[in-house]
């Protein structure tokens, strides 16, 4: 082999071991390149929220989180805002209720009032009389002090014999009293006014009074256990339950 042919075959291996190192070079570049990108590249679906949140220390989910944020905060103010007044409302209506039931109660003449007080027949006692209502009075009779009996209009006259005073108590509330004047029955008897009346036993401590005129029998009286009176056209008549009659003009 001459030296000239020696000379180019050196060269042709020298040519190809020095692109063969190239080609490695290159695949080493590409390679390191390639462990870059991977290196500097984030997993998809990371995020900077994401770590916020775990180096929060909660690991719980944005949702939950937000359930405790401040915003809620006025809605409960509101809430006890809401029913306080509510309850305020409730005791108030009740409150003006009350204090307008009261006043109901006092301007709708339900509750007794005194009207006036008038001395009797025998000069000690008095009669302490009140409306109720409608044609309803009562009269308490007093002496030293004391109530010794009461009086009350309920749809008719009342009357009473204290110890020989005789006294009536008429629907429009007049009280009249006189002395003495009884007739013990059973009987017959005449009374003032040209009336007459016929009392009978009926049972005890109860007697029935028949107060008869020109025309007859004008009106009945009747004890059940306690004295009864009437007016009878300004005729005042007392029957008491131990059957004494009396009437004063």
């Amino acid at each position: 082999m001459s030296s000239s042919t020696t000379v180019r075959t050196v060269r042709h291996r020298t040519l190809r071991v020095a692109a063969a190192a190239l080609t490695a070079a290159a695949a080493l570049t590409l390679t390191a390149c390639s462990d870059s990108d991977a290196a500097g590249t984030k997993p998809p679906g990371q995020s900077d929220t994401g770590v916020s949140a775990e180096s929060g220390g909660t690991g719980s989910s944005p949702k939950a989180q937000g359930s405790d944020a401040p915003p809620s905060a006025p809605a409960k103010a509101d809430t006890e805002a809401g029913a306080a007044g509510k309850q305020s409302g409730k005791q108030s209506g009740k409150q003006s209720g009350k204090q307008s039931g009261s006043a109901h109660a006092a301007n709708g003449g339900k509750a007794a009032s005194t009207s006036r007080t008038q001395r009797l027949a025998d000069g000690i006692s008095t009669a302490e009389i009140t409306k109720l209502g409608d044609q309803h009075y009562r009269a308490k009779i007093v002496a030293h002090g004391s109530v010794l009996a009461t009086l009350e209009t309920k749809g008719h006259d009342d009357g009473l014999d204290a110890n020989d005073m005789f006294v009536t108590l008429t629907l429009d509330g007049q009280v009249h009293s006189w002395m003495g004047g009884g007739h013990q029955g059973p009987g017959t008897f005449k009374l003032a006014g040209g009336w007459t009346a016929k009392v009978t036993k009926v049972g005890e401590l109860k007697y029935r009074a028949q107060i008869i005129g020109h025309d007859g029998v004008a009106a009945t009286l009747e004890t059940k256990g306690h004295d009864v009176g009437l007016n009878a056209n300004g005729i005042y008549i007392v029957l008491s339950s131990g059957g004494v009659i009396s009437a004063h003009a």
